[in-house]
């Protein structure tokens, strides 16, 4: 048995230090000279989150001059409907008119705050309102747990 210290692995090399500001998507971003690296950087790592770890596709770069935004449109799935992403540093403020020049692009959108540690909190914005799923707990319907302890007491 060939004990572990005596193998030669293949070492992989450590990325470089600075591997964010090589990666190709991030120098895309900073082409489109948007004027605030923390939104580049919001952005960057909202792409990141997606196609990695979500594994959602075709996704791409836009520029929005009018709130020097990074928007990146993509695909939850292949063939599915195109989704706009606003990546959003959880410091800055959006006010409604920014909000209704996304969304008068006519995609759906996700409003993505990214947090200082990289927390990463997506929202779905919808033009009007808008009906809510039911909660998700471990609780029930109060009515319901009544008519329960009536019918086991019988």
């Amino acid at each position: 048995m060939e004990e572990a210290s005596d193998r030669t692995d293949v070492c992989e090399k450590p990325p470089p230090q600075n591997w964010i500001l090589q990666h190709p998507v991030y120098q895309q971003m900073k082409d489109l000279e948007v004027g605030d690296s923390a939104q580049v950087h919001a952005a960057f790592l909202v792409y990141m989150d997606l196609t990695e770890v979500r594994r959602w596709t075709e996704v791409s770069c836009v520029k929005i001059p009018d709130l020097q935004a990074v928007l990146l449109e993509v695909r939850e799935k292949e063939g599915g409907p195109v989704q706009t992403v606003l990546p959003l540093p959880s410091h800055q403020t959006l006010s409604h008119r920014s909000i209704r020049h996304v969304l008068d692009r006519g995609f759906p959108m996700l409003l993505c705050a990214v947090a200082s540690d990289s927390t990463l909190v997506y929202q779905r914005m919808t033009d009007g309102l808008v009906t809510p799923d039911p909660p998700v707990g471990p609780f029930e319907d109060v009515g319901r747990r009544k008519h329960r302890k009536r019918r086991q007491q019988r």
